[in-house]
């Protein structure tokens, strides 16, 4: 009996039921993930990231399927939505037919290091909103502050991430794939 197969149960229907350490996990896996759809993340995105980002060395679609209880249609949208953020990599090993999602190294310092575009894309739609508005109107002024904040958040940003790297031991110019 493998160590699987004793964190089994069989139901009386036949079918096979989680225990132990596979059951913390699950619901691990559901728990964290409803505190990042609370985050506006897309729920199902959110449970496959957190399968990802536990696992071992990745996991193919057909496994995420399977460890979520969920179809592959499911996995390749979540997939495709955390490929978009940086979260998550497809590596094919060579002589594979099945892809890989793994967590890449650093990507919460990557995904938010790469913002300073976004923020200043917001910076700007809030400008032109302002500008259709009017200064003296009360909308212009709550998307003035608007604005502000993400300009004071986008140079903040810098000043963090230098603090991150800096606390996980790592020089101004090196990162965690650089030590790789």
């Amino acid at each position: 009996m493998t160590r699987r197969d004793a964190l089994m149960a069989v139901a009386p229907d036949g079918t096979r039921q989680d225990t132990g350490q596979e059951l913390a996990v699950s619901r691990f896996i559901e728990q964290f993930a409803l505190s990042m759809a609370g985050l506006g993340f897309p729920r199902m995105a959110a449970r496959v990231f957190v399968a990802v980002l536990i696992s071992k060395d990745g996991l193919t679609a057909v496994e995420l399927a399977n460890q979520l209880k969920i179809s592959r249609a499911a996995v390749s949208q979540a997939v495709r939505y955390l490929m978009q953020l940086g979260l998550v990599e497809r590596q094919r090993e060579p002589g594979q037919r099945h892809d890989h999602y793994r967590v890449t190294d650093g990507m919460w310092y990557e995904m938010f290091a790469r913002r300073d575009e976004v923020f200043l894309r917001l910076e700007d739609n809030l400008a032109d909103g302002i500008a259709a508005l009017g200064d003296d109107s009360p909308g212009a002024a709550r998307l003035d502050e608007t604005r502000r904040f993400f300009e004071f958040i986008r140079g903040e940003v810098p000043k963090l991430m230098t603090r991150w790297r800096e606390s996980q031991g790592e020089t101004q110019g090196e990162t965690r794939a650089e030590e790789s």
